[in-house]
């Protein structure tokens, strides 16, 4: 089956085809010719009368939104955790018990506190339930999912006068 030909543009067609594409050159070479000149002026788009993304914003927006587009949101809420310490845990608990670190791997998310005594540890092992509960009210469900407790620290065991040369600690001097 043969289909009849379509019939050749002629007079009024061939004008408005011949002007279509007369206006997409003169678009394409104007847009050619604006680019040049933004190029020339030392810049891209100008500022308008609208708000856009390039307009001053204050600091504290600019930073919120630096903060959204990286995914800093989490370690930002818990350096605030650890920056307001003493309002979260009451002034008592926060003079002898400091935040060290917090993991944030999605699988850990464990805020790790130091204590300066056994007995504060021990108070705080037994708050640490409600403490996480609190902290995931303050930053977002599933936040914070174990407290870890370190105890004090014992002295540093450095080298002095009264040390055998190569000895590892107190567990070799006998044997």
């Amino acid at each position: 089956m043969d289909r009849p030909a379509a019939p050749e543009p002629s007079g009024v067609d061939l004008a408005r085809v011949a002007l279509r594409a007369a206006k997409e050159q003169a678009r394409a070479k104007g847009a050619a010719a604006q680019q040049k000149k933004q190029a020339r002026r030392g810049g891209g788009l100008r500022s308008g009368a609208r708000a856009d993304g390039r307009d001053p914003m204050a600091l504290g927006a600019a930073i919120n939104r630096l903060i959204t587009e990286r995914g800093w949101e989490t370690p930002a809420a818990v350096g605030g955790v650890m920056g307001r310490w003493p309002q979260i845990v009451g002034e008592d608990l926060a003079k002898h018990c400091v935040p060290v670190k917090f993991d944030e791997e999605p699988d850990a998310r464990v805020l790790t506190v130091q204590c300066d005594s056994t007995a504060w540890a021990t108070q705080l092992r037994l708050l640490a339930p409600r403490l996480v509960a609190r902290l995931n009210e303050d930053l977002g469900h599933g936040t914070v999912r174990m407290i870890k407790v370190l105890g004090p620290g014992g002295p540093r065991r450095g080298y002095g006068p009264l040390r055998a040369p190569g000895s590892v600690g107190p567990g070799d001097t006998y044997g």
